[in-house]
């Protein structure tokens, strides 16, 4: 049975699933497991979202997260899970294994970044969706990678991308090699022009400021972007803007600070949808209220 055949059997009905993905087109000696939800309401042509999860490797978490926004819009909600056995360590999940440990670049196919593509080819080969496009949610760690697959990878295939409260950003210039900028590894002037123009959400949480602690990335890259995620935040949208300057052109991304929320992933994911599906931000009373839950996850 081919993968299009498993994937079509494990979404023939509603509800959740979580379905073994080898990735033969990449790396397949590194395998991942697609969290999903499928709501009643989901036909092929419903949106597709797909979600990325932050540090803790829990993409079962932040599918859902998502359940109650595809519930409302018939998403069909994917969230592939990196985990730590096969994904170890920020190099490999969060920098896409663009780079081996001798600093060597790997082929472009095997960037972790090229899966999301991969996953809606698939879904889209098994009948699942006729849409062309998909969206593309990642928090913390996910922002982290969500943003570098934006700066590496074709984006025709993405409807809109959105970044929640990345721990520190590669920033848009090839004058900085990768993972600080985009030098070094075969990235040019198209690729840089490609990533300005997308219309790039950045969600940056305006309690996420904590400066220190394990989850906050503390290498020089990343404290000269500033002193914790909400100013690192407007540190990369300037610098956009800056390269875009400097080009003519225009840059397109947008940063929409949330209020009363720190970092977490839940509120994150319910912003989010509700800009993207509902057209607005949840009112001030709702952000408030939510603020005072727990935190959710990573």
């Amino acid at each position: 049975m081919s993968f299009a055949d498993t994937l079509a059997q494990a979404l023939a009905a509603p509800g959740r699933a979580a379905i073994p993905f080898t990735d033969e087109a990449g790396d397949p000696t590194r395998p991942l497991v697609l969290h999903t939800y499928r709501p009643a309401s989901f036909t092929p042509d419903s949106p597709v979202v797909l979600v990325q999860h932050g540090m803790n490797r829990n993409g079962d978490d932040y599918r859902d997260f998502w359940i109650p926004a595809a519930d409302r819009h018939g998403l069909l909600i994917v969230a592939p899970n990196f985990d730590n056995a096969n994904y170890p360590g920020a190099e490999v999940y969060n920098n896409g294994h663009v780079l081996l440990k001798d600093g060597t670049v790997q082929p472009r196919e095997k960037w972790g970044y090229a899966i999301p593509a991969r996953v809606f080819a698939w879904l889209r080969q098994a009948g699942i969706t006729r849409r062309e496009k998909a969206h593309f949610f990642g928090h913390s760690a996910g922002g982290q990678f969500g943003h570098r697959m934006a700066s590496t990878q074709p984006l025709d295939i993405f409807e809109a991308i959105a970044v929640g409260n990345p721990g520190w950003y590669t920033l848009p210039t090839l004058e900085r090699n990768f993972p600080d900028g985009l030098g070094g590894i075969g990235l040019g002037e198209a690729e840089l022009l490609r990533l300005l123009r997308f219309p790039l959400l950045i969600l940056a949480g305006e309690q996420d400021i904590e400066t220190s602690g394990p989850s906050l990335p503390a290498n020089p890259g990343a404290l000269a972007q500033g002193p914790h995620r909400f100013a690192r935040a407007h540190n990369y949208l300037a610098a956009g803007q800056a390269e875009a300057a400097r080009r003519g052109v225009a840059c397109n991304w947008t940063l929409v600070p949330v209020p009363h929320i720190g970092h977490d992933g839940d509120v994150i994911s319910r912003v989010c949808a509700s800009l993207w599906f509902d057209g607005a931000m949840p009112d001030d009373a709702a952000l408030r209220g939510w603020s005072k839950v727990e935190a959710g996850a990573l």
